[in-house]
Order: structure tokens, then C-alpha cells, then sequence
């Protein structure tokens, strides 16, 4: 088997620092205050969030991105670099701040966000130096739609030129107006990586299986979607494959479709087969999920196939 040291890959796109607050009844009225059970700092994120899990997972990570000069940049920085993330190729944008999101969540996991967009709003095809994608054996792109359709193609089609393997990862919610966005991008993807309700949104299908084929005719290889509780459904031209999610006990679900795909992508790079894969990103995202943030606990690759082979499943 593949070992995972052997694993290079780009986390191309969208870095937010998180920032997370435990045990929301309420917004105070006025300028009144309130007590929270806890406040924590995350890096999030499709392509920051996912840089920490795989590193996390063992892989070796370049994050390619964009940060603002800002006290937000250095401390997101500061986060990824301390999770072994190679932060090298990430440009500061003078005139924009770091990308930023803060997460009340409430007692019944329910997580309202504010979110401000940042310098993701500027990043663009020439902040991508030319050797950025040297000796990388994938590029997972989050949020094509920053970049928009034509030029994330182009990156994809460049990567696969190299023989990198791809994935995309999408931000926006389910809009069949987005799809046609990044419509441009998607023959030049190896994993599509959305959630339930992207899928649904995308394509107006009501059975998420149908809604993964047809986001496939658009030219996807293999969409692989998270369903929260339920799990993951793996979908090609040939196969479908449902995979049931891990009963543990949820303390927030930030971050887990993030993680479920590093988990994925480690499982194809190690040679698992498709139901291997998707095990293995729900066995991820199960981490995630009982703490704040990708930062949440500690796990590595040995631990998680631990979990994988013993957890009950939901």
C-alpha cells in the first residue's frame, strides 16, 4: 500500500480564521453581555480547513491562497504553520483583510455565522506562482467559485496536464445559477466534493444518487457529497455507494465536510477503493465533530483507521 508520507498535495482557495462561541442562548438586547462556554480560534475554510486535517492525517500540504496584513493573517498563519502546513505560497493582499467567520453556536448544534469575505475576494489565477504546483501529486481546489469558472479550469487543467490529480470543494450554497458559474471547471475534476444540500440546490433533484449523476453528465469523474447524520454517498458513472456516518457525541459540525474530504483523499492516495475512502472521511469528520474546529483533539492517520474499525456506526 501507498504510504502517506508519499502524499503532496495544494490546498488552493479560501482561508478563514474561525472563530467559534459555545453555548449561544441568545444575542444580548443593547450593549448588554453574556457568558459563553467557550470561544476558540480554528483555521476553516475549503482549502485552509482542509490543509490542517491532512496534515493532521500525515500528508504534506502547501496552502495557496490569499491573507490580508492584518493581525487575523498572522494568527491564521500562525495556526496552519504550527499544524505543519506550509503557508510559502499564501499573498498578502494590502488592501483587504483576512477572511473571517464567527460561529455562535447553540446548545441544539444549530451554528448561525457571520462572514466577511476578504482577501478569498481578490485572490486570482496570477497569485499563483508558476512552480507552484511542482512535485504535487494533487490539487483539491475550495471555492472554484472565487475564481470563477474559467480560470479554475484552467488551473485544473494544468494540474491534470502534470498528472495531478483534482478535486473541488464549493463554498456558496446550492444555486443552479453557481453551478453554471463554475460550469467551465467541472470536466477537469477528478472528485467533487459538495454537501446534501449543494447537490439538491445545483440541480433541482430531489434523490441525491440522481443529483450526483447529473452533476457527473456535466463532466465530474466521481462526486463524493457528505449528508450530515446520514453519512456520505460516493457516486460514479458506475457505482453508488452509501456510507453511514459515526454515532458520536456531536459538539459542533464545523469543519466536517472539510475534513471528510481530507479523509477521502487520503484513503484514494493510500489505494483504498471508494467505500474505503468515504469510511475513512466520515471516520475524519467524526473527530472533528466532538470538539470546535479542525484544530479540535488529537488524531492522526493510525488513530482515525482505529476509530474507523471499532466506532459504531449511526
Amino acid at each position: 500500500m501507498t504510504d502517506i508520507s508519499s502524499m503532496t498535495i495544494a490546498t488552493v482557495g479560501v482561508h478563514v480564521l474561525d472563530v467559534h462561541a459555545i453555548g449561544i442562548e441568545s444575542i444580548p438586547e443593547g450593549s448588554a453581555g453574556a457568558l459563553v462556554d467557550t470561544i476558540a480560534f480554528s483555521p476553516a475554510g475549503t482549502a485552509g480547513g482542509t490543509a490542517v486535517v491532512l496534515s493532521r492525517l500525515g500528508a504534506g500540504v502547501r496552502s495557496i491562497g490569499a491573507v490580508g496584513a492584518d493581525s487575523i493573517g498572522r494568527t491564521l498563519m500562525t495556526l496552519l504553520s504550527g499544524e505543519g502546513v506550509d503557508t510559502g505560497r499564501l499573498v498578502t493582499k494590502a488592501d483587504a483583510q483576512t477572511s473571517a467567520s464567527v460561529i455562535p453556536v447553540r446548545p441544539n448544534g444549530d451554528r448561525p455565522a457571520w462572514h466577511c469575505i476578504g482577501a478569498n475576494g481578490v485572490f486570482t489565477l496570477d497569485d499563483i506562482d508558476d512552480d507552484a504546483l511542482e512535485g504535487l501529486t494533487h490539487l483539491h481546489l475550495g471555492g472554484p467559485e472565487f475564481l470563477g469558472g474559467p480560470a479554475a479550469g484552467e488551473l485544473l487543467a494544468r494540474a491534470r496536464g502534470k498528472g495531478i490529480t483534482t478535486s473541488v470543494d464549493i463554498l456558496a450554497d446550492g444555486d443552479p445559477g453557481m453551478l453554471e458559474w463554475i460550469a467551465d471547471a467541472l470536466p477537469h475534476v477528478d472528485y467533487l466534493l459538495p454537501n446534501d444540500d449543494q447537490v439538491r440546490g445545483f440541480t433541482g433533484a430531489d434523490m441525491l444518487a440522481e443529483g450526483a449523476r447529473m452533476l457527473i453528465e456535466r463532466g465530474v469523474a466521481c462526486v463524493a457529497l457528505t449528508a450530515g447524520a446520514d453519512g456520505a454517498l460516493v457516486v460514479t458513472p458506475d457505482e453508488t455507494i452509501a456510507v453511514p456516518a459515526f454515532a458520536i457525541d456531536v459538539v459542533d459540525t464545523t469543519g466536517c465536510g472539510d475534513s471528510f474530504s481530507a479523509g477521502f483523499l487520503v484513503g484514494r492516495h493510500l489505494g483504498r477503493d471508494l467505500r474505503g475512502s468515504a469510511v475513512l472521511g466520515c471516520a475524519v469528520a467524526a473527530q472533528v465533530a466532538r470538539g470546535l474546529g479542525t484544530t479540535a483533539g488529537s488524531y492522526d492517520l493510525d488513530s482515525v483507521v482505529e476509530f474507523a474499525r471499532s466506532a459504531p456506526t449511526g
